[in-house]
């Protein structure tokens, strides 16, 4: 193995009046890792060999099929040189001040992906410190710009760290030709973190950004406002307004199913339990005899078959490929609707509307939505659940950036 050298100095210490001075001790157990036929070090006047105590480093055994490899790496001292400059040997196999080689500490992470730090603890025999240990050196806690090209479209979203929801921390991602990248883990979701976030993102790449895809949360959709300026389309998910929509409904669906407890006989109001179900289940999607149940239930109540009806009429406008000025055109048809029909069920949907009118309607324009946030958010509830909590946003970026990127970076 050919032996590799720094000498750390700006001295050129490179002359042939001295001979080249190489230690005659072999260095590697078992092998030798100056073992290459040349001069270690040509030309360096007067060198000495210091050498460090021994280290022992953690190999695959699959690969070589010995535990472990324990090594001296020399040390040499220039006295010629300004400060008398000492440097240890270098080889591309391990980094200095690690006690496991790069192959290794490339294969726990691929094995802490689906798993704890403690089931990697357990399974490589290394301590709990041992194995965060390389993560650390292996994953950054931030996000490198150098390495990301372009960013199209970016999403915002919080996570409860803690139980009934508490200890927000807002996740932020982005979605470039169809490959997911974690952006940032920040400590909480008020828009000054958010805003100084977005401003850290280099002008070259926020010129790039075309949409930002977020709920209905002011903090988050002020501060992307302010950033990026009227360039980029602030999308809000079609899905959350979908949930509103319904949500009104349920709520007319449950005055009904008391009004309607108390007013029909036993047997009769039996045959409407799973009402809930069959009302938010697609009608095109109900079995035959799924059909029965929202059918009587809506024969009791006109009122409910009324908004019932009108929720079907908004859910096909957000379905159909239309534009966003023929989908404001219509949306405002229905609202005419919903005014005729005297029904108050929609009047919290249409307060929300009213204000988010503008960014409910730029999910048309190119049909983007925030499903790739809302699944992301489910991959960190399960990185959650598996390790029993993770309060530490450093250590949570490092783990969603091992799950999404962990196969193509370390497994080879």
């Amino acid at each position: 193995m050919k032996a590799l050298y720094d000498t750390d100095t700006e001295h050129n210490c490179r002359s042939e009046k001295y001979p080249s001075y190489f230690p005659t001790e072999n260095p590697l157990f078992p092998g030798n890792i100056a073992d290459s036929g040349e001069a270690g070090y040509p030309g360096i006047p007067a060198i000495f060999p210091w050498y460090t105590p021994r280290s022992s480093y953690a190999f695959l055994e699959k690969l070589l099929n010995i535990p472990d490899i324990r090594i001296c790496p020399p040390r040499y001292q220039c006295v010629h040189c300004e400060g008398s400059p000492v440097t240890t040997q270098k080889v591309s196999w391990y980094e200095q001040r690690s006690p496991h080689t790069t192959a290794y500490e490339n294969h726990v992470p691929v094995r802490l992906i689906g798993g704890t730090v403690a089931d990697v603890s357990i399974g490589e025999n290394l301590g709990y410190e041992a194995v965060m240990g390389i993560i650390d050196r292996r994953i950054d806690t931030k996000v490198n710009w150098a390495e990301i090209e372009n960013i199209d479209t970016l999403g915002t979203d919080e996570i409860s760290l803690k139980k009934g929801h508490r200890n927000f921390v807002t996740v932020v991602t982005s979605l470039t030709d169809g490959k997911l990248m974690i952006l940032a883990v920040l400590p909480d979701r008020e828009k000054k973190t958010v805003r100084k976030f977005f401003k850290s993102v280099p002008k070259r790449l926020r010129k790039k950004v075309k949409t930002v895809c977020s709920d209905m949360y002011e903090g988050f959709v002020n501060a992307a406002k302010e950033v990026f300026g009227k360039r980029t389309r602030i999308v809000v998910d079609r899905f959350h307004v979908a949930r509103l929509c319904r949500d009104d409904l349920d709520g007319l669906r449950k005055k009904e199913m008391r009004r309607l407890k108390d007013e029909l006989p036993k047997e009769e109001y039996g045959k409407l339990k799973g009402a809930m179900w069959a009302l938010r289940k697609n009608p095109k999607k109900l079995k035959p005899e799924e059909t029965e149940i929202p059918e009587c239930l809506l024969g009791h109540s006109p009122e409910l078959e009324t908004a019932y009806g009108l929720c079907q009429e908004l859910t096909d406008i957000f379905e159909e490929n239309i534009s966003k000025s023929e989908a404001k055109r219509r949306i405002n048809i229905w609202k005419i609707c919903v005014g005729l029909s005297g029904s108050d069920c929609y009047d919290s949907f249409l307060k929300t509307y009213e204000k988010w009118s503008e960014e409910i309607t730029n999910c048309l324009a190119d049909r983007r939505t925030s499903g790739f946030v809302e699944g992301l958010n489910n991959k960190i509830k399960v990185i959650k659940r598996r390790c029993y909590g993770i309060l530490n946003v450093d250590h949570l970026f490092q783990r969603i950036f091992l799950d999404i990127r962990g196969y193509s970076l370390f497994a080879s």
